[in-house]
């Protein structure tokens, strides 16, 4: 396959897997374990992509938040959003401080997918004898700010099974209204992680780097035009669907890594 191909390729996990609940970290690492290893700026780059198109997916209820601040609810929601993404700041410069990094291994990869794939059948029938409430409060910003540092530390924990599930077992049991917060705070999260990314290469390496601008291009593209797929495709799925689906997905990929991958 051309490098071209390559690209493409992981421009579509990247958007595929950034926002459903099977950890793109985790896949990706799986992805260049036969495609080759690519650049630091190509992966963010990727995962800029993803970001931007959940922005696009979001901007209505972004502009009715920003756009409606008169409002208690409105305001109410942001003042939550800063809390669990400040949550995830203090916690985040935490880990960099005790030097915590993410092995780049398949095998622990494939125990958080097991593990996170059990836990998410427990939690879905843990959540499934109680109410349905879409109520966010303090306790379900908290939790949800704190399972992003738990998914930044541990890859293929998935950020967004983290964050949903957290806000679920918090209280948030709607799964839409749970998955809505869960992308809203990935947003600045996921800006700022790649801004700093970005920054760091660029401190690291102030001489240009080699870089193939066309496989980069591409794998931009497709990771923005999948992601933009795959969030209004989940959006809809939770309306009527519980993420049972997914849980088994991750069991039964963790077990073929352990089972095939050395």
């Amino acid at each position: 396959m051309t490098d071209l191909l390559h690209a493409a390729l992981l421009g579509i996990i990247e958007g595929l897997t950034e926002f459903l609940p099977v950890s793109s970290t985790g896949h990706l690492l799986i992805a260049e374990h036969w495609l080759g290893a690519r650049s630091e700026l190509f992966n963010v780059a990727i995962q800029a992509g993803a970001i931007l198109a959940s922005v696009a997916v979001f901007r209505p209820r972004l502009q009715q938040l920003l756009l409606g601040l008169g409002l208690r609810e409105n305001r109410d929601y942001l003042a939550k959003l800063a809390f669990a993404f400040a949550i995830t700041v203090a916690g985040g410069l935490v880990a960099r401080k005790l030097g915590v990094e993410l092995p780049q291994t398949v095998a622990p990869v494939a125990g958080a997918l097991i593990v996170g794939g059990m836990l998410m059948l427990l939690i879905e029938r843990v959540v499934a004898h109680r109410a349905v409430l879409a109520e966010l409060t303090w306790s379900v910003a908290f939790w949800v700010g704190s399972s992003q540092v738990l998914a930044a530390v541990f890859p293929g924990t998935s950020r967004s099974a983290a964050t949903i599930f957290a806000a679920m077992l918090a209280g948030l049991t709607s799964r839409p209204a749970a998955t809505e917060f869960a992308f809203l705070v990935g947003i600045p999260t996921m800006f700022a992680a790649t801004a700093y990314e970005f920054l760091k290469l660029r401190s690291s390496t102030p001489t240009a780097v080699p870089e193939d601008w066309s496989a980069f291009a591409v794998a931009f593209l497709i990771s923005a035009l999948v992601a933009f797929a795959a969030v209004k495709w989940l959006l809809r799925y939770v309306q009527t669907h519980r993420f049972t689906a997914f849980a088994w997905y991750r069991i039964g990929a963790g077990i073929a890594l352990l089972a095939f991958v050395r």
